[in-house]
């Protein structure tokens, strides 16, 4: 994916949070991320994106 791509998709994130409001905004992540994992080919890759994700949200 190229970076104007990317900042597309972002972006289309961002208008999309925006609209499905606070109360549902975890529950879009949550589809989304399934959807993306459902297409992708690399459980391991997927697997090391979400500790790295969850590392980077730990307090300390």
């Amino acid at each position: 994916m190229t970076d104007v791509e990317l900042d597309r998709c972002y972006s289309a994130l961002c208008r999309a949070l925006g609209e499905v409001g606070p109360a549902q905004s975890e529950l879009l992540l949550a589809m989304v991320s399934l959807a993306l994992m459902a297409r992708s080919e690399d459980a391991e890759g997927v697997l090391a994106l979400l500790e790295r994700s969850r590392e980077r949200l730990r307090p300390g």
